[in-house]
């Protein structure tokens, strides 16, 4: 069956994801040189739609500033959300522009254009939602199945199967849906949510074994970001006296001089690696930026505008855009116990379950030299850490952290 119009959901924040989240929407995080909701408008179109209706609402100008010049093959229609908030409410705003059967998706989910045709393919009746099992599905949303169908559904249980499938925010709707959509009474947290809707209707289930992640924290954008280098084609630019093994991708302008590159490694326009760096494991570096003597980059998605040119480390972390590295900064992304890295998100300290984990840090940051962060810390927007200063703790934006000295005088005798 082929589906010519979609709706996406691109008006969240994503408070979990803070601070990439304090000067974006979660949908417009950089993963593999394009924001998340590129490569899912990317999919769509690869997918057989041609025209995306765009719900968007916080910080929705840096959405379409972003896509306002560019091509992707796919008609965009932004659409800003109404005073009603939640998934549900959030796809009844296109309810005067949709005019045929239609792709429903969250604009902050990574999957494949084969995984969408399978939707579209199995569609059947007023609404069909696309499932996957999972290990652990603890935090997700569990259905159960009966004669192809969703039978019942539960948000996020307390005592979770060990497997089940889940929802993966993707569905195929009818028009005749917006009325369900409209009628959706508030739930709890005040909100009009799609999963009343699942609740309600009779959903066709169609189950995938294709790639999907819904990112609902920091450390899961590791993962999307290795499956979308994996599917990039590799290209070469300007290389001069390097070691190069692994995949590499380069964009225009791009240019490594007298430095070491393996593993998958994209590096977005403009941008200058080396003299006498190493960049190694899954790794994109974004527009403009410069990595430096002697500075070492692992497995890492660092935003645009990034200076890092003199002896810094920065292994496993995202860092934002137009951040600068004095020489000699370093992010730890170890233990000494060789547990697994813990980190405070919203206040609550989760175990990321990761045994390498360095720091999230937020736009326009500015780390002095012989500065370090320690393993799973998160810095705000717009901080100042100073010379010599060692970040144990989450930082909240816009701060400066300043080290004070107890220095002491004397004549030198002799």
């Amino acid at each position: 069956m082929a589906i010519e119009e979609a709706v996406v959901l691109a008006a969240g924040e994503g408070k979990r994801l803070r601070p990439l989240t304090y000067t974006r929407p979660k949908c417009m995080i950089n993963l593999a040189g394009k924001p998340i909701l590129h490569h899912v408008l990317d999919a769509l179109r690869d997918a057989g739609a041609k025209k995306a209706f765009v719900i968007v609402k916080y910080k929705e100008d840096v959405v379409k500033e972003y896509f306002k010049n560019k091509k992707l093959g796919i008609n965009i229609k932004f659409i800003t959300q109404g005073e009603k908030y939640g998934t549900a409410a959030a796809f009844a705003e296109a309810k005067k522009q949709v005019t045929s059967t239609f792709f429903a998706v969250a604009g902050d989910v990574i999957t494949t254009p084969a995984a969408l045709k399978q939707l579209a393919q199995g569609h059947e009746g007023k609404i069909s939602a696309l499932l996957t099992e999972v290990q652990n599905p603890q935090g997700y949303g569990i259905a159960s199945i009966k004669n192809g169908f969703i039978h019942s559904f539960e948000e996020k249980p307390k005592a979770p199967p060990k497997t089940g499938f889940v929802n993966c925010s993707l569905y195929i709707m009818e028009p005749s849906i917006f009325s369900a959509l409209n009628e959706v009474p508030r739930s709890t947290r005040g909100e009009y949510e799609m999963t009343d809707v699942l609740k309600k209707e009779k959903v066709k289930a169609i189950k995938t074994s294709e790639y999907w992640l819904d990112m609902g924290m920091p450390w899961q954008l590791f993962n999307a970001n290795e499956f979308l280098l994996s599917k990039l084609n590799e290209k070469k630019g300007k290389i001069e006296n390097c070691t190069i093994k692994g995949k590499l991708i380069m964009e225009e302008g791009a240019k490594i001089i007298n430095s070491y590159v393996e593993g998958v490694v994209y590096i977005g326009k403009n941008s200058t690696i080396g003299p006498h760096a190493y960049i190694r494991g899954t790794t994109a570096i974004g527009d403009n930026c410069s990595i430096g003597d002697s500075t070492t980059v692992k497995n890492s998605i660092i935003f645009d505008n990034v200076n890092a040119k003199h002896l810094a480390y920065i292994g496993d972390s995202i860092i934002g855009e137009g951040c600068n590295f004095g020489a000699a900064a370093q992010i730890a992304n170890y233990r000494f116990d060789e547990n697994s890295i813990k980190a405070k998100v919203n206040e609550v300290v989760i175990d990321t379950q990761r045994k390498k984990l360095g720091a999230i840090i937020g736009d326009k940051v500015k780390m002095g030299v012989l500065s370090s962060v320690m393993p799973g810390r998160m810095i705000g927007d717009n901080c100042w850490i100073g010379a010599g200063v060692i970040v144990s703790e989450n930082v909240e934006r816009s701060t400066h952290l300043q080290l004070k000295q107890d220095l002491k005088k004397g004549k030198v005798k002799g």
